[in-house]
């Protein structure tokens, strides 16, 4: 690939005429090549405006200078253009990958626009320890491993995880966990890790389950039922009963993520399924991913594009940008044909270093896979055209400030109440799409009794377990909407600290957290966000995203005052000073306001007591012996 000089004619004109754009096109034409290459277009500040690739440059770029053959939005960025660069190429196949890379780097505003910065999860099971574990690794492949994928977003790997976990019982805790552990932790007990680090299972039996599940991920699942069903009804005959049992559950964690497969006809390995589908000068493509003969998934794009631009551009254009740094499969199967269709294919292929087969199916399991895939693109244009803009713009930019992969449908927000650390509640308010969703609201009465008062770190330990705990026991697959795709904790790196050691308790390593403090003097506005492994930071006081965020905190702070006060009155009304003779309404409150709580009373020294306004000693010692009988 050779470069040419850049060639730049400016212009001394402000309002940049049309026809001063034509005339730093034609001044350019005169040394241009007519060989393949990539050409950009840049406006006076030295903005690129615009990327194209040609067969032949001098052919490809002249059009330009006919700007009344040329849409309206064209003639604009011909008017704009102040100079231009470019690039020759061998090929015109060559080309077009570079056209593809430079317009994913630069972003042109006249390009039709694939917004992806996101990287594809893949699940790894790591190579590089006596004991490997299987987790979700998303990024550069520099953990030696074998990589499966990929999947099309996080939902799919935690399922897939998820069953894998129960099928197999690999760990997935981090080295230095498993290094350190003296006792099995929780997904031992809920049957989902088989302990290694504790010596539960002997490393030939653990390199057995490894094995199987590289075969499983290797697309030889039916191979592995199979050998488990085998395996079941050996162990029936012997009467070993509970160990027929733990093959039963393992076949049922491989039948769970068969169940998710959708449409998954058996002779499509590895393959794209690419579905396009237009409305109201707006596009979605639907990228279903199908790997060792699963379906991993679906991930809906929205290009930027004219209203104008034909479907075929457009189809063209995601390709070359969606695979710019991604590798193709060995089959991409289309609803539309692209542009430049053999010249898309020679470019795939020359990117994956192999024959990609690039196809639109008429018919069969392969034209099935199609229409599945057009009509949830058809679905979800609607469903993004219809939402509400502001709601959807405020979550977007939610997704963006704490980087998530995409608009979170779930957002769930914590904080506690008491006061001086009695009848303490925490609680819980969720967000979506639509707004606040009471329905899911949740109190947690503190349960502990070793809890020092106001220790809110600890009740923001119980609080979590308990909620992330049922989610692993009542939504394990994280297919029933129980699971938030952001957790914001009212409070500072203290609060943070204490959620991220409970989910690592928990073994859930894929749940963005941010906690939310207030700023000096409690200002509004003034608040610093905080994130694992980041640094703290703030928002603009006029940013609506920060605007939204502090709605949610105050909503449960809300929330739990209310559940606090709740509780307190409860408290007041019914407690174990009921049970006590000559206690009415006025010494109760009285023993209520004095200590807090009944709890607090009944632990009272006789002397203190004694020193409660209305308390008489003789009462003083009735409420002591009531609480402290002599055995």
């Amino acid at each position: 690939m050779t470069t040419d000089n850049a060639h730049r004619a400016e212009s001394d004109l402000s309002d940049r005429p049309l026809a001063v754009g034509v005339t730093v096109i034609e001044r350019f034409l005169a040394t241009l090549p007519a060989t393949p290459g990539v050409y950009r277009m840049l406006n006076q500040r030295g903005d690129v405006l615009y990327v194209g690739k040609a067969k032949s440059l001098k052919k490809r770029v002249v059009a330009y200078t006919k700007p009344e053959r040329q849409t309206l939005r064209i003639q604009r960025m011909i008017a704009e253009t102040a100079f231009m660069e470019v690039i020759t190429t061998h090929t015109e196949v060559e080309a077009l990958l570079l056209e593809s890379n430079l317009i994913k780097t630069l972003g042109p505003r006249y390009n039709i626009l694939l917004k992806d910065d996101k990287t594809f999860p893949h699940i790894l099971l790591t190579g590089d320890h006596d004991w490997p574990q299987v987790v979700k690794h998303r990024g550069a492949r520099s953990r030696r491993g074998e990589y499966f994928g990929p999947f099309a977003s996080a939902g799919a790997v935690n399922q897939t995880l998820s069953a894998l976990q129960r099928a197999f019982l690999l760990r997935s805790c981090t080295d230095s966990v498993f290094s350190s552990r003296t006792r099995p932790c929780l997904l031992f007990q809920i049957k989902r890790c088989s302990a290694p680090c504790v010596d539960r299972i002997d490393h030939a039996e653990y390199m057995d389950l490894v094995a199987q599940a590289r075969a499983f991920l290797s697309g030889q699942s039916q191979v592995i039922q199979r050998d488990l069903a085998k395996r079941m009804e050996a162990s029936a005959e012997a009467m070993e009963y509970e160990q027929a049992a733990v093959y039963r559950d393992r076949i049922r964690a491989l039948s769970r993520i068969q169940a998710h497969q959708d449409i998954n006809p058996a002779d499509v390995a590895e393959a794209d399924v690419v579905a396009l589908h237009q409305a109201g000068g707006q596009t979605c493509v639907q990228v279903f991913f199908f790997r060792s003969g699963c379906n991993y998934g679906n991930r809906a794009y929205f290009p930027q594009h004219a209203a104008e631009a034909e479907a075929s551009e457009v189809m063209a254009a995601f390709l070359g940008q969606f695979y710019a740094d991604k590798q193709p499969p060995r089959e991409i199967l289309l609803s539309q044909e692209p542009a430049e269709a053999e010249i898309v294919a020679a470019a795939l292929s020359a990117k994956a270093g192999r024959k990609v087969i690039v196809s639109v199916p008429k018919r069969g399991d392969r034209k099935r896979l199609i229409e599945h895939a057009y009509d949830n693109a058809r679905e979800a244009l609607g469903r993004r055209m219809a939402e509400s803009s502001a709601q959807g713009t405020l979550l977007d930019g939610v997704a963006e400030l704490f980087g998530l992969d995409a608009r979170p449908t779930r957002i769930e927000v914590y904080d506690n109440s008491h006061i001086q650390g009695t009848n303490a509640v925490g609680g819980m308010i969720v967000a979506g799409p639509d707004g606040l969703m009471k329905a899911a609201y949740r109190k947690f009465n503190i349960r502990s009794t070793e809890l020092t008062p106001g220790d809110d770190f600890a009740m923001m330990r119980e609080v979590l377990t308990r909620r992330f705990q049922r989610a692993q026991k009542e939504d394990p697959d994280r297919d029933r909407g129980q699971w938030p795709d952001l957790v914001l904790i009212d409070g500072g790196l203290g609060q943070l600290n204490a959620t991220v050691e409970v989910l690592a308790d928990l073994g859930i390593e894929d749940v963005a957290l941010v906690s939310i403090a207030k700023g000096p003097d409690r200002n509004a506005g003034r608040e610093r966000f905080f994130m694992p492994g980041k640094e703290p930071f703030s928002l603009p006081m006029k940013d609506p995203v920060l605007y939204f965020l502090q709605r949610l905190r105050d909503e449960a702070h809300r929330f739990a005052i209310g559940a606090h006060r709740t509780r307190r009155a409860g408290d007041m009304v019914r407690s174990p000073l009921d049970e006590i003779d000559g206690i009415g309404a006025a010494r109760k409150k009285a023993l209520l306001h004095h200590f807090g709580s009944a709890r607090e009373a009944a632990a009272a020294g006789l002397a203190d007591l004694e020193a409660v306004p209305g308390i008489s000693k003789s009462m003083a010692k009735k409420i002591y012996d009531h609480f402290h009988p002599q055995g």
